[in-house]
């Protein structure tokens, strides 16, 4: 299992007493209180799932054990490798925002896959829709049928799309299940988050340390902004001699409504505003970006119900197609973050080695 470090800071509450008479003042008790001790409790096992790829981005599936070479901040490990297939327990995620409501019904159809494409047969899945709520429509369960229904009955809510937190719970949904099985999460949804009040950072920090490897199928928010519902248009307070216009336009209803959308037929300008905004999404780090790099992960794409069958193909292949090594760290009193690097000898095809950046180990005492 890998590295699982955290920090318990503990202290004594002091009990409520009965008066007593006035005592001659200890010295000690002027002197200022301890520091509260700490303990840190750390398993030392790492488990790094790899997957590798050849120039052409198909799979190398014939690397011996002996020709890996396994990094722990930049010491070389001694490994395993295991040759029986890892269990997989998966957290599904699926936005449930009224803005994705013309996708929805393609994701809907999706449910009887996630059984036998992306986590085989050993594996179990738990189902959770989000928007400004979230909700667990399904516990973890091995039945493919409950998830194919927990999926089906999932329909739009509100404009909010609550997916940090909802990454946050979906981790503590993970946390509980065995450690010898692989922890994966699944979002399918926007890359942007509207209204979550967990921080970006505290959600990858609770993927990281509970081992959880973070996928996506990122919904097109190209596609959701046209095929989303138009807003409830609003009154406007101002008769139409109040909008300005532009110089010999005559403000009437139809040249106002034209210029400024006041009637729900009128979107062109806030959906030109959508789509730059998507176009700028693509230089930052955006919480989904995130998530998979910080924790070895991948982001597909999903316009269409064909891409979206596919991506999860996709997602299925390259979850059988890893190797997992499995060590224990010979740098174990270094504190802090440990980064891993895996490299490969005798393979000049490979092309890219993905596997999951490092883990965080606390002080020893």
């Amino acid at each position: 299992m890998r590295i699982l470090s955290f920090t318990l800071l503990c202290g004594l509450l002091a009990g409520q007493q009965t008066a007593r008479p006035p005592q001659s003042q200890d010295p000690a008790a002027s002197q200022p209180a301890e520091e509260l001790p700490k303990f840190t409790a750390t398993v030392q096992h790492v488990q790094v799932p790899v997957t590798v790829f050849d120039r052409d981005g198909g799979y190398v599936n014939n690397v011996r054990p002996e020709q890996f070479h396994l990094y722990d901040s930049d010491k070389e490990q001694n490994f395993k490798m295991d040759v029986t297939y890892t269990p997989i327990s998966l957290v599904l995620l699926i936005q449930s925002s009224a803005h994705v409501e013309g996708l929805l019904p393609q994701v809907n159809k999706i449910g009887n896959l996630i059984g036998p494409q992306v986590i085989g047969e050993a594996g179990e899945t738990a189902v959770i829709a989000f928007d400004s709520r979230i909700r667990v429509l399904q516990e973890f369960t091995t039945d493919s049928s409950k998830v194919s229904a927990a999926v089906k009955k999932i329909q739009p809510g509100s404009e909010s799309n609550r997916m940090v937190d909802a990454v946050v719970d979906g981790a503590r949904l993970l946390r509980s299940r065995p450690s010898d099985r692989r922890r994966i999460m699944l979002l399918i949804g926007e890359t942007r988050d509207l209204g979550s009040q967990t921080s970006k950072k505290e959600a990858l920090a609770n993927l990281m340390a509970n081992s959880i490897a973070f996928y996506s199928v990122d919904m097109s928010r190209f596609i959701t902004t046209l095929t989303a519902p138009p807003k409830l248009a609003r009154p406007d307070p101002l008769p139409p001699a109040m909008h300005p216009l532009p110089p010999n336009v005559v403000a009437t209803p139809n040249n106002v409504e034209q210029m400024y959308g006041t009637n729900s037929r009128a979107e062109i300008i806030p959906l030109m505003l959508e789509i730059f905004r998507d176009v700028k999404a693509i230089f930052i780090d955006n919480p989904v970006e995130a998530f998979t790099k910080g924790t070895g992960g991948t982001e597909f794409g999903f316009h269409s119900q064909r891409t979206l069958e596919n991506a999860l193909s996709a997602l299925g292949e390259q979850l059988h197609s890893e190797y997992t090594l499995s060590y224990s760290p010979s740098n174990p009193d270094e504190a802090g973050f440990h980064q891993i690097r895996v490299e490969i000898e005798g393979h000049p095809e490979v092309g890219k080695i993905v596997t999951r950046p490092g883990y965080y180990l606390g002080p020893r005492r």
